[in-house]
């Protein structure tokens, strides 16, 4: 096989140490035909458009998902060390947890079930989906060079439905359990790093809250009717009984909204649901969230509402109380950047067009693809610093920052200037044609979804 791209080639060889010599040679395979194919992302769309459509032994590209020894775990590691050392070498590091469904049918795959579908359905609306609910823990650092926050997938877990762990008669684990495994894992291998997760309104659970705060800051959403209480007041010296958990009973959120007394804070917010900018009043307070049998979790509040009256009012918590209303709401506004990265990975990279039934295959080509998303960005950041990312103009559209996209095509034109890109066999017969039309395909081609 030969070498691959600089930029890419920089990317992919920390990965290498994880595969056998053999199933690293297909792996790259595979992937460069994931990143080239347009439409599905089946093996053998992938080795269709390497050249490798004539070959005879493509079942040992299907174990490289199916049977192949490596860890997805591992390769998450790696990626994750990649994407901090050129992301986020310093400060805290901020990610998000959030899950989607991946659109499936079949008898076959044993691991669905049927859910709300976050994308079609709305407030008025609820849509169900058959398929596969995957978990993804995204870094939410900024790309200088498209000059906003990205979510890049880091770890990726399927949370199977229910009915699947009665019937292999295993114990089912809720999305939050799933959320504090991956939370604990993170923390393990990042020890020494600030680490802040932030989460919809689906982790603001106290049992959840209280089993992640002592290793990281969680910022989530808050109900406006939650049980706030003062801190538990001193212990005498002397006094019987087992210490208390809380103090007074506060007000709810409900009624320091309605409270005319309430004092606010008037505020400009970017990227506030769906506009740049958006002027909001804010107020903020500490208090101790609790209820009976569940953890006691201290937490910093803030409550937020629209002075023009147009967006309902809400309230978030953080775990750390040292935290400003400010940097609590900027920092939760990045969460929204996983939607991003789930529709783009949808669109550019054939999420939920892939085709396998095996268990180990399925739970593996999802995180690569949505990984893929990650390395895509991965691989953009050295071809930005080479001058080599450039943005697609036209009279009718102005685009001054690449996209995903853009950085999609940067790469795909990196691997189609490859001498034989990734596979061709010798002898083959040259063909010339004109600049511009070669230009015009390759346009096409990098664009292609």
């Amino acid at each position: 096989m030969p070498s691959l791209p600089a930029a890419l080639e920089g990317v992919l060889m920390p990965f290498a140490p994880l595969f056998r010599r053999p199933v690293w040679r297909r792996a790259q395979v595979l992937l460069i035909g994931a990143l080239l194919s347009p439409g599905r992302r089946t093996v053998t769309q992938a080795l269709r458009v390497v050249g490798l459509g004539g070959e005879r032994r493509f079942p040992s590209y299907h174990r490289v998902l199916s049977r192949a020894t490596w860890s997805c775990r591992e390769a998450s590691r790696v990626l994750l060390v990649s994407l901090v050392r050129t992301f986020a070498p310093e400060g805290p590091l901020v990610f998000g947890l959030d899950d989607t469904i991946e659109r499936r049918w079949g008898r076959k795959i044993k691991a669905r079930g049927i859910y709300r579908d976050p994308v079609r359905s709305s407030h008025g609306h609820f849509v169900k989906a058959s398929g596969l609910r995957w978990l993804s823990l995204a870094l939410l650092a900024p790309a200088p060079w498209a000059g906003r926050v990205w979510a890049l997938p880091v770890l990726t877990v399927l949370c199977p439905s229910e009915r699947y762990a009665q019937q292999s008669g295993r114990r089912h684990k809720t999305p939050l359990h799933w959320a504090r495994q991956m939370v604990l894992q993170l923390r393990r291998w990042l020890p020494e790093r600030e680490l802040i997760v932030v989460g919809d309104n689906t982790y603001a659970a106290l049992e959840w809250l209280g089993r992640v705060r002592e290793h990281v800051t969680a910022i989530t959403r808050l109900r406006l009717d939650a049980r706030l209480y003062a801190p538990a007041p001193p212990r005498k010296p002397g006094t019987l009984g087992r210490p208390r958990k809380k103090g007074e009973r506060l007000p709810t959120l409900e009624a320091v909204l309605a409270d005319p007394k309430t004092c606010w804070c008037r505020i400009r917010v970017s990227e506030w649901y769906g506009r740049r900018e958006r002027e909001l009043e804010i107020t903020t307070g500490t208090a101790v969230w609790f209820h009976g049998g569940l953890p006691v979790v201290p937490i910093r509040w803030v409550l937020v509402r629209d002075p023009e009256g147009k967006l309902d009012p809400k309230a978030f918590l953080s775990t750390d109380l040292e935290l400003d209303a400010i940097t609590i709401l900027r920092t939760f506004v990045r969460r929204w950047q996983i939607e991003v990265t789930f529709e783009e990975a949808r669109r550019h990279l054939g999420m939920e067009s892939q085709r396998q039934w095996s268990d180990l295959a399925i739970a593996r080509t999802t995180p690569c693809l949505l990984g893929l998303f990650s390395v895509v960005a991965l691989a953009a950041d050295h071809l930005h610093q080479q001058g080599r990312l450039r943005v697609r103009q036209s009279a009718w559209y102005e685009k001054p920052l690449p996209t995903f996209s853009d950085a999609l095509a940067a790469v795909r034109r990196d691997l189609w200037a490859m001498e034989h890109l990734v596979i061709s066999r010798p002898g083959m017969q040259t063909l010339k044609i004109p600049r511009a039309l070669w230009e015009r395909l390759t346009d096409v081609l990098a664009y292609a979804a």
